[in-house]
């Protein structure tokens, strides 16, 4: 059976990884209002030394040693909205810088050790930053960019363990499935954070987060093993399935050489990269913004914009998990082809959440309406979990690491010129602002979906299959 076999439970493993990545990430969004002192004017962005000395209390070396006051107590800081905005945004230069790095190794060396440690250290530093704040906003961005190094590694070096696991009539659902996690676990912080902040500090927060990585990253190490052959426990049935379907294995601990040349000539591939750019920007604004947004439309109270704010990365896990097994299922009963099925997923990723964005601005004119329109443009762009998120899998699975890294690089680079975009148009724009946001996301999906259905391919690229040189 599908759900009690060895590999779903690699998936819902890795979906709980995920949940615990993206609540480190996360967490200290909301943790901020309890860390910063907003009855205060905050400092400027070019403080003075004696000024950022100010911002934390002086204690003495005895004090310094005592752990009580990062357990029991909540430090409240003075630091600029400039500073905060540099603390929250740190994390993705740390992720976008170890994604090339990451893929390009995840061939070469143990996914398990490459995993298992990422997971660890993000833990680690995830503990550590209460007592980085203690000494300074310098050292909790420095914290927050090391954490996202190896977040990044992690977030990139998991897809490439499903090319020796996931036969390929289950490949969307397990992909899907396993990075669900990624849109559960910004709902899971936004639901239970408030709740820890008030009854146990906000220290607490990062300190069970932390905790719960560490102890995954152990039983990673206990529990996973790279290749269905030398897994314990396994049955010998589900082993000789997974074998038996893959008709291509790819070597993790031999060096390979990577075609540039060819790669940068794929038409499929510049698609893929294209629409991931065009994906991660509607999805970073919508996930960062719709706090702002609903604000801006119902004026809501923190706790309740906190419960409608979780509601579409619910829906998003939900339509994420869907997504996968309808691909699956259509490519089991072959009722279209898999390039077919590719486009038709991507298709719903990309123009669902424009559709339902183009509701909202003109057809919200009541609290539900609104909300259900923002829920279905948050979380409709899952369906892009069953198209081009495994697509590279498709073209080119000898290299599926190096190119998720590479296709990661240039979606966070959308991401980042999204949440930038957006902050200059809503703090120069006092008319229509939401309008233009919304409608550059629209057209950038709306282009991006035109190449693809024109380009994109499903079957191994010349430049991707393995050569083997024959001798008279």
């Amino acid at each position: 059976p599908y759900f009690c076999s060895v590999r779903y439970g690699i998936a819902v493993f890795l979906l709980l990884c995920n949940v615990i990545i993206m609540s480190q990430r996360v967490c200290l969004s909301l943790t901020m209002i309890a860390m910063v002192n907003s009855t205060e004017p905050h400092g400027l962005s070019n403080t003075s030394t004696k000024e950022l000395q100010d911002n934390i209390k002086r204690k003495s070396f005895a004090e310094w040693l005592d752990p009580s006051p990062f357990f029991f107590q909540n430090p409240v800081y003075n630091w600029s909205t400039e500073i905060q905005g540099i603390m929250l945004s740190s994390i993705f230069y740390g992720v976008l810088i170890s994604q090339i790095p990451a893929g390009y190794l995840s061939g070469i060396y143990s996914l398990k050790k490459m995993i298992g440690f990422a997971l660890l250290l993000s833990s680690l530093f995830t503990l550590l930053l209460p007592l980085a704040a203690e000494f300074g906003e310098i050292l909790v961005i420095i914290c927050r960019v090391i954490k996202g190094l190896f977040q990044g590694i992690t977030l990139t070096t998991q897809q490439v363990i499903w090319i020796k696991w996931a036969p390929p009539l289950e490949l969307g659902r397990l992909t899907a499935l396993s990075l669900s996690g990624l849109l559960l676990g910004p709902c899971i912080v936004l639901l239970i954070t408030g709740f820890i902040c008030d009854s146990l500090g906000w220290p607490m927060v990062f300190y069970i987060f932390g905790a719960c990585g560490c102890a995954l990253s152990v039983l990673w190490f206990i529990l996973f093993y790279e290749d269905p052959k030398d897994h314990p426990f396994i049955s010998n049935r589900e082993k000789e399935y997974i074998t038996s379907a893959l008709t291509q294995q790819v070597s993790s601990s031999t060096l390979i050489k990577v075609p540039i040349k060819a790669m940068l000539k794929s038409t499929p591939l510049w698609v893929i990269s294209l629409c991931n750019f065009a994906f991660f920007w509607s999805n970073t604004f919508l996930s960062i913004y719709t706090p702002i947004y609903i604000d801006y439309k119902l004026h809501v109270d923190v706790k309740e914009n906190g419960l409608l704010s979780s509601l579409p990365h619910l829906f998003a896990w939900i339509f994420a998990v869907l997504a996968g097994y309808m691909a699956d299922i259509f490519q089991t009963r072959n009722t279209f082809s898999l390039v077919t099925i590719r486009k038709l997923f991507t298709s719903l990723g990309l123009l669902l959440p424009s559709l339902f964005s183009l509701c909202l601005l003109y057809l919200s004119s009541s609290y539900y309406a609104t909300i259900i329109f923002l829920i279905l443009a948050n979380s409709t762009g899952s369906f892009a979990m069953g198209g081009l998120i495994i697509n590279v899998l498709d073209i080119a699975p000898r290299y599926y690491g190096f190119l998720r890294g590479i296709t990661n690089v240039i979606g966070l680079t959308g991401g980042l010129i999204a949440s930038t975009v957006t902050g200059i148009i809503l703090s120069e724009d006092a008319e229509s602002p939401w309008l233009k946001i919304f409608l550059l996301m629209i057209a950038n999906n709306m282009i991006s979906l035109i190449f693809y259905l024109i380009f994109a391919k499903a079957e191994v690229q010349e430049w991707a299959k393995e050569r083997q040189n024959t001798y008279l």
